[in-house]
C-alpha cells in the first residue's frame, strides 16, 4: 500500500514522516536557522536547486516540511507550503500571481482582512478588482475582463455560510483564462476538496480547525508543481512569511486527531442547528449540513459534510445578541473558530466592523447575527448552554 492509497486517518498520523538517525517515533522539532554543508560545493549546489538538501529554515525546514507533505496527502494536492498566518497564506495565494494591470474577481461575502487585500492592497500595486454576489454565475461571468487573473472566494463563507458552487466557478474562470483560488477554511479539507472540484490554489488558515487547540498560528497554500514553481515558490522565499519550526510540529501533531475532532464537531452542530431552528428567539439558523440552508442543492453537491460553523440570527438585534452572548457560560466569547472550546463571535462589532453597515446589511450581516463555532464539548451541555442563555 503507497502513501497515495492511504486513507485520511492514516496519512494525518504518519504522511510526511522524516526521522532523524535516531529514528524517533514522535516527529522531531528541528529548531534552526541555518544548515551546515559538507562542503562549499555542496553549499553551491543546494542554492542551484540542483542539491536537495535544506538551506535556511526561511526557504524550508524539515519539521516544517513534514507539515507541509501531510497537508498536501490530507489535501489530495501536489504540493504544499506553509505559512505564519492564514492571511499570510490568502496573501501568497493572491499576490504571487497577479501583476500590475492584472484583475481580480472576487466574491463580496469574505472575511474582512481576506476582503481588504482584494478590495484596497491590491489596487495600491495596480491589481484591480470586481466584487461579485458568489453565488450568482451571470456575475462572475459578467465581471470577467481581458486582463482577469485571479477568481477568488470562500465556501461557505464567513460568517453567514453562503456556499459558492466551486465546479461551476472554476469552469467560468478558466475560459477566463483566469486561475480560481478557494478559501477553505469552513468546510475544512475533510468535507470539501475544492481541487477535485476545479480550483487551482487553495488556501488555509491553520490556526483553525488544523490546530484546532487555540495555540498556534499557521496557514497552507496547496497547488500544483508548476504553481509553485512559476510563482508561489519565489513570493514566499523572498518575501518570508514563514512558519515556524515549533508551529510546525505542534500543528503535525494537532493533525492526527483532526478527522476525530472535526468529525466529533460536526456532529454536534448538527444537533444544535436542529434545536436552534425551533427556537422561538431565534430568526434564522444557516447550517450547511441542513436541508433549510438557502442552497442545501450546493452543498449537498460539494461537501460531504456540513462542518463545525453555524450562523444564526437572534431576535432583538444587537440588544438580543449581546444579553444572549453574555448569559453563556460554556461557550465563550471569542473571534477564533475551529477550537475544541465552542466560540461565539458578533461579526458585526469583531470581524466585519471595519465595514459600514451598508456593507454589512448587503451581506447578511445583520446585528442580530451570531457566528458560532462548535467545539468537542458534549452536545447535551452545549444546547442547555444556549437554551438558558436565549431564554434570559
Amino acid at each position: 500500500m503507497t502513501k497515495v492509497t492511504w486513507h485520511p486517518d492514516t496519512a494525518l498520523v504518519h504522511g510526511g514522516s522524516l526521522r532523524s538517525q535516531w529514528g524517533e517515533t514522535s516527529e522531531s522539532m528541528f529548531v534552526t536557522q541555518g544548515f551546515v554543508y559538507d562542503s562549499a560545493e555542496q553549499a553551491e549546489a543546494r542554492f542551484l536547486n540542483l542539491d536537495p538538501g535544506f538551506q535556511y529554515s526561511r526557504f524550508s525546514n524539515p519539521t516544517v516540511t513534514m507539515f507541509e507533505e501531510r497537508m498536501a496527502l490530507l489535501e489530495g494536492a501536489p504540493v504544499a507550503r506553509a505559512t505564519a498566518t492564514g492571511m499570510a497564506a490568502v496573501t501568497a495565494a493572491i499576490l504571487s500571481q497577479a501583476s500590475a494591470g492584472d484583475h481580480i474577481v472576487a466574491a463580496r461575502a469574505l472575511f474582512g482582512s481576506c476582503r481588504y487585500i482584494v478590495e484596497d492592497l491590491a489596487p495600491r500595486f495596480g491589481i484591480s478588482c470586481t466584487l461579485v454576489d458568489g453565488r450568482d454565475l451571470d456575475q462572475w461571468r459578467a465581471a470577467v475582463r481581458p486582463n482577469t487573473r485571479v477568481f477568488f472566494f470562500e465556501s461557505p463563507t464567513n460568517p453567514t455560510l453562503e456556499v459558492v458552487d466551486i465546479a461551476a466557478v472554476a469552469e467560468i474562470a478558466h475560459a477566463a483564462g483566469a486561475r480560481l483560488v478557494v478559501d477553505n477554511v469552513f468546510a475544512t479539507a475533510l468535507y470539501q476538496k475544492p481541487l477535485e472540484l476545479g480550483a487551482d490554489v487553495v488556501a488555509y488558515s491553520a490556526t483553525k480547525h488544523i490546530d484546532g487547540q487555540g495555540r498556534c498560528l499557521g496557514g497552507v497554500v496547496l497547488c500544483n508543481e508548476e504553481f509553485l514553481e512559476k510563482h508561489l515558490q519565489v513570493f514566499l522565499r523572498q518575501t518570508g512569511p514563514t512558519m515556524s519550526p515549533f508551529n510546525a510540529w505542534v500543528m503535525l501533531k494537532a493533525l492526527e486527531t483532526f478527522s476525530l475532532r472535526v468529525g466529533r464537531q460536526t456532529e454536534t452542530a448538527a444537533k444544535i442547528a436542529t434545536f436552534l431552528e425551533g427556537h422561538p428567539k431565534i430568526e434564522r439558523v444557516i447550517y450547511p449540513g441542513s436541508d433549510s440552508h438557502p442552497q442545501a442543492d450546493i452543498c449537498r453537491k460539494q461537501m460531504s459534510g456540513g462542518s463545525t460553523m453555524i450562523a444564526l440570527e437572534v431576535k432583538g438585534g444587537r440588544d438580543g445578541a449581546f444579553a444572549a452572548m453574555n448569559k453563556l457560560g460554556i461557550i465563550k466569547i471569542s473571534n477564533n473558530l475551529g477550537d475544541a472550546k465552542s466560540l461565539v463571535t458578533h461579526p458585526s462589532t469583531t470581524t466585519h466592523q471595519r465595514f459600514t453597515e451598508e456593507v454589512r446589511q448587503e451581506l447578511g450581516i445583520n446585528q442580530g447575527l451570531l457566528r458560532l463555532s462548535v467545539g468537542l464539548e458534549h452536545a447535551d451541555d452545549l444546547i442547555a448552554d444556549l437554551e438558558q442563555a436565549l431564554g434570559a
